[in-house]
Order: C-alpha cells, then structure tokens, then sequence
C-alpha cells in the first residue's frame, strides 16, 4: 500500500506549511457559511480537506500508471506514477544499464514528465529501500492500519493551528477579533451612523459596558445576514475606531467609550510606575527567594505556583494604597478576569456588606484599579492583609478584610522630615488584621508626598534610601534588627520597587548583615 504523507508524523512536524490554495479553500468555507471561525476549527476544516484531497490525488494518479518501485523493471513507453514526488506520472522514454560497486548491476530509465526536466530513476534494483516494500492498488490495499481523517484531526491539529495562525495574521485579507477569523471583504458595512449611535448607546450606560448583542439591538444592520456575521461585522468596526475599547474578559465581549474609563485605567498611576532597576538574581540566597515569593510583588521576576487555592490573601502596600489599587501579582492573577484586551471591567463584591464596586484589571500596568473608595470607608491601613476568592457569578470577584474588628495596637508610623522618613512606635486604632511586618501608619499624607517627590526629582538611588531608611528602622529595636520584609514596605513610600532589587542592594553593599529568619542589622564598623 502506498505511503501516504498526511500519515506520516514527520510531514506534519517538519514539511507542512499553509499554502494559497489552502487559504482560498478556507476562504471558501467562510464564504459559504458567513460564519466566522476559530483557528481550531479551520485546522480541523483543512486538515480533513488535505487527507480527502491526497486521497483523491492517489486514485486518479494509479489509474494513470504503474506506482515507481526500483527493484521493478518497466518498459519504454510505460507510465509510472511516483508517490514521493506528489504523484505526478510520466513516461519512460529511455532504458539503459547502470553499475554501482556496492549494489551492483541494475537498469536506469529515463522519465520525461508533462512539465519540468527529464529525469532518471532507478530500476531493477533490488535493495532495501523503503518504496521497494510490496505495494498494492489502492482499490484492493487494507487500510487499517491508516489513521483515520478524525484521528490525524485529533493528533496534528494543534501543530496545524500554530503554522495557520501565523499565516493568517500575515495576510491582510484576514482579521481575527475575539479569537475567531473572517474575511476582511466579507464584513457588513458598519458606517459612521451606526458608529455614532453606537457611541450614544453607551454614553447613555455611563460609558459601558455593553455587549456587541445589546448594541445590535439599535443598530439595524441587514436582518438577511447571519446574526454571527452582524456581531463580528460590528466588533471590527468597534474594535478600530478608537473611541470605543474592548474591556470584556476571556470569552466575552464588552465595550465600553474609551473617554469615560477613570483616568487611573488610562495612565497607571505616578505611585505604581516601575522603573526596572537591574541587579544580579544569583546574589539571593533561597531564604530571600522565599520571601520575594512570599511577598508576592506584581514586579517580581520569579516563576509563578501553579497551585493557588481561594481564597487568596495579600498584604497592601503603600502605592496600591495611595493609589487605590492592588496588584496583579502571580497569586491574584488566578482569581481576577484575564483575557487578551489591555484593560477588563468587572465587579468587586464586599464580602461584609455585599455592596458591589466597579473595577477593573489593567494588564499592561500590572494592577487592579477602583478600591480608593472602599479603601478610605474601611480605613484599610499599609500592611492590611485582603482576602479574594471568586464570586457566584463569573466577573465579580469577593474582597474581605482579614478578621475585621477595632482594636489599639502599637505598630510604626511614618513621621517625614523634610522629605525623609522617620519612624515612631504609637499607638492607633486598627480596624483588621494585619502583617506585623509591614504594617506603617501614617500621620500626614502630604508630608509622606514630599518623601516621594524628594525621591524623584532628586533621583535619589535604591541604595541612598536604603542608607537613609534602614537605621530608622533599626531604632525601634532593642537588637537593632531589621525585617527585609519592613524594608520592603519603607522603601516602597518613596520609591517603587519588588524585593528582587532590594535585597540583592542590600547584599552588595557591605553596610549590612543577615542575621537569620530574613532579619539584618548594620554591620560593625572597625
């Protein structure tokens, strides 16, 4: 039975590339269901199409001629079909004798084919080679021992999807939105009347969001074409005018007007601005990875655990604080909405009151905006720890605190003087449970501002802060020790930083010394 490529492993893996005449076949599924599909979907389509396709290529080619072996002998005139070179069929015009030492006399027949050179080929050979294996006509071959077309489906359509995805997005012809593809000229025309209503629409909703169905509902596209092909028409045409964003979150589609999101959601806030400081990871013993994985920065560099259980509990710092945020760090990112757009609307729920927030995931900065309000309410303080945990309704996500309830407690405040900080034991009301390591209390919000103007507009190093924070610290114990983690929480009202730059400072400078349990002291001066 004749080898066919499209069951062999090393076609799909190494030879398989997408061609015109694949894309035109596609286009032409496209066309005639006006329906727009996955790349998955299109892969299965054309992997079926190139086994029926090969199929069909066989049986016409062996009604053509003899299938080439070269331990068979063929006469002048004779039509040969060669399955590795896709089939084509020629006519032996030439026989002549060929010598080989290490396989000895054999026969070389001259082939001319329809199109391209005379070529030769060798015959009456009987050697171990792979097309010499006993062949027989399609008509009368077992196939059993073939793949099925659902079988090669199941096990090369993720390979296929991967070559036809690049394809597509390199031929302009195709668009792609929300993970499935059509043809550009195949669209509905959205003009600007409907773009204008459009943007009414949602300036009415207080800017969104709105499903691509709810806006149809208005719009009054042609009801003869497919409501599929109306919802994709309209999202492409939303998806390019820029007054409109994307916000809905992995499998849904939601609009909202561009000039209506909080200003937070458009720029990330001056308090959440990371400039990537570089320091060498390998200067980090394990105890300080285990913190920097423990702390749990949006910015950290480390490989994230795949094993996250609900609900999931952080530690607030001060620039989400200020800035009414939380981070989207590698824990938080199992529990909020993802998805391919740069910013996502969703809802938070207070688990105390069941009021509910608007918020959203802003991917690009790496933070969660719309808990300024729910922050002051709370008097949520530094170093607060936050309970999430999905909520009964997929795009809403549950926020507690950590055991609420009023209590005095001594814990460090921040008292600056003149741009630097300085820090005191006192006594405040505390209204939930909190990290004894990084919790600060602040006095006077506008002085904690100059600390970090003074940083900037001075550029002030990581490693000056550290000189002018850590002995502050110090000084409120009787050992003169500092937690990295308090560090971490001081460092971060003047400047934005993870840990991973922290720490590695801290090891290089010689000022300082680990004492274990992630404590340091200052070092003795000879």
């Amino acid at each position: 039975m004749i080898q066919r490529k499209t069951q062999d492993p090393t076609y799909w893996s190494d030879e398989f590339a997408v061609t015109a005449n694949d894309l035109q076949y596609l286009s032409t599924i496209l066309v005639d269901d006006e329906l727009p599909r996955s790349v998955d979907e299109l892969s299965q389509a054309l992997i079926l199409h190139l086994v029926q396709q090969e199929k069909n290529l066989v049986e016409r080619a062996l009604v053509k001629g003899t299938p080439y072996q070269p331990k068979s002998s063929y006469e002048i005139g004779e039509s040969v079909v060669f399955p590795a070179l896709d089939y084509r069929v020629g006519e032996v015009v030439a026989i002549r004798p060929g010598y080989n030492p290490e396989y000895g006399s054999f026969q070389v027949i001259e082939v001319k084919f329809e199109q391209g050179k005379n070529r030769e080929f060798a015959a009456f050979l009987e050697v171990d080679h792979s097309l010499n294996y006993e062949q027989q006509d399609e008509d009368e071959a077992d196939d059993t021992d073939l793949h099925t077309p659902e079988e090669l489906v199941e096990m090369y359509r993720s390979v296929v999807a991967a070559t036809l995805e690049q394809s597509l997005e390199s031929d302009s012809d195709f668009i792609r939105l929300a993970g499935e593809w059509f043809r550009r000229d195949l669209l509905v025309e959205v003009n600007v009347g409907h773009l204008n209503l459009a943007e009414a629409l949602l300036d009415m909703a207080d800017g969104g969001p709105m499903s691509t169905e709810t806006l149809l509902g208005d719009l009054e596209l042609p009801e003869e074409i497919s409501p599929q092909l109306r919802t994709f028409s309209l999202n492409y045409a939303l998806q390019v005018d820029e007054r409109f964003d994307e916000v809905g979150p992995a499998g849904e589609v939601l609009w909202y007007l561009r000039r209506m999101e909080p200003e937070a959601v458009q720029t990330t806030p001056v308090y959440l601005q990371y400039e990537p400081i570089d320091y060498n990871p390998a200067m980090l013993t394990s105890e300080m990875l285990a913190l920097e994985h423990a702390l749990d920065d949006e910015w950290s560099t480390l490989n994230a655990s795949e094993d996250v259980s609900e609900p999931v509990k952080i530690t607030l710092t001060y620039p989400h604080r200020k800035s009414g945020t939380l981070p989207l760090s590698a824990r938080l990112r199992h529990i909020f909405p993802m998805g391919r757009t740069h910013r996502i609307r969703f809802t938070l729920v207070d688990a105390g009151s069941g009021d509910e927030m608007p918020a959203w995931v802003v991917r690009k900065g790496r933070y969660i905006y719309g808990l300024e309000e729910w922050y002051e309410t709370h008097d949520i303080p530094i170093g607060a720890y936050l309970e999430f945990e999905q909520g009964d309704e997929p795009g809403k996500i549950v926020i507690r605190q950590s055991n609420p309830r009023s209590r005095r407690e001594w814990i460090r405040v921040a008292l600056p003087i003149d741009g630097r900080l300085t820090f005191e034991m006192r006594k405040q009301l505390i209204t939930c449970e909190y990290n004894e390591q990084m919790i600060i209390g602040r006095n006077n919000s506008k002085d904690l501002d100059a600390v970090w103007e003074r940083a900037h507009t001075q550029d002030i190093s990581l490693e000056q802060l550290i000189s002018e924070i850590f002995p502050q610290l110090a000084k409120l114990s009787p050992q003169g020790t500092v937690h990295a983690a308090t560090l971490y929480s001081a460092i971060n009202l003047a400047v934005r930083t993870p840990p991973g730059p922290m720490l590695a400072a801290l090891v290089d400078s010689g000022t300082y010394s680990p004492v274990g349990d992630n404590y340091w002291v200052l070092r003795a001066r000879a």
